[in-house]
């Protein structure tokens, strides 16, 4: 009653035969794992996509291309001399984006006398120097106007990133911006 003893080479065989097979079981469950997430996900996409079709309309347009002479543009805001400094700040962007517009290197002159011209008070205004003491160009300017108890403020210049404008209160200095500010005079 001889059995035959394994081979070595045998169980080794067997051994890689059953890895193998159950490698192979792994392998297709992860390719069917993977196909259905990507299955679901296309069907998901596919939920929130664009309808293929537009909705069919009945409707026919009736009006012309051209605009309607009868419609008015929006007037320009003006300054509103009884309102308060948050009901003048449109009026205040205003007249400064047409400085800007016009002149984008435009100095703090120019604001300044756009917004005299415009109807603020000279004397409630202040701007700081367009020249740093190194008489370099500044990277800012501010401008203010102290209206109705508050202060109308606006920047401009490269490092201020285009125009910005705030209400904000007037300073226990009775000013409305912090430091040195050059002398209105002309």
């Amino acid at each position: 009653m001889s059995v035959a003893e394994p081979k070595p080479q045998d169980q080794f065989v067997v051994t890689t035969a059953g890895r193998r097979a159950g490698r192979s079981r792994f392998s297709l469950s992860a390719v069917v794992a993977v196909g259905a997430v990507l299955l679901l996900g296309v069907s998901l996409a596919a939920c929130t996509g664009v309808p293929a079709e537009p909705a069919a309309t009945t409707a026919v347009p009736t009006t012309s291309a051209t605009p309607d002479s009868s419609a008015t543009p929006a007037p320009d805001p003006a300054l509103v001399p009884t309102g308060t400094a948050g009901e003048n700040l449109v009026y205040f962007n205003f007249l400064a984006a047409a400085v800007s517009k016009a002149n984008p290197a435009a100095d703090g002159r120019a604001y300044i006398d756009a917004l005299v011209a415009g109807g603020f008070d000279r004397s409630a205004m202040e701007v700081s120097f367009d020249r740093t003491q190194a008489d370099l160009v500044a990277d800012s300017v501010q401008f203010s106007v102290r209206f109705a108890g508050e202060c109308l403020i606006g920047q401009i210049g490269p490092a201020s990133d285009g125009f910005h404008s705030v209400v904000a209160p007037i300073l226990s200095t009775g000013l409305c911006l912090v430091g040195s500010s050059r002398q209105i005079d002309w």
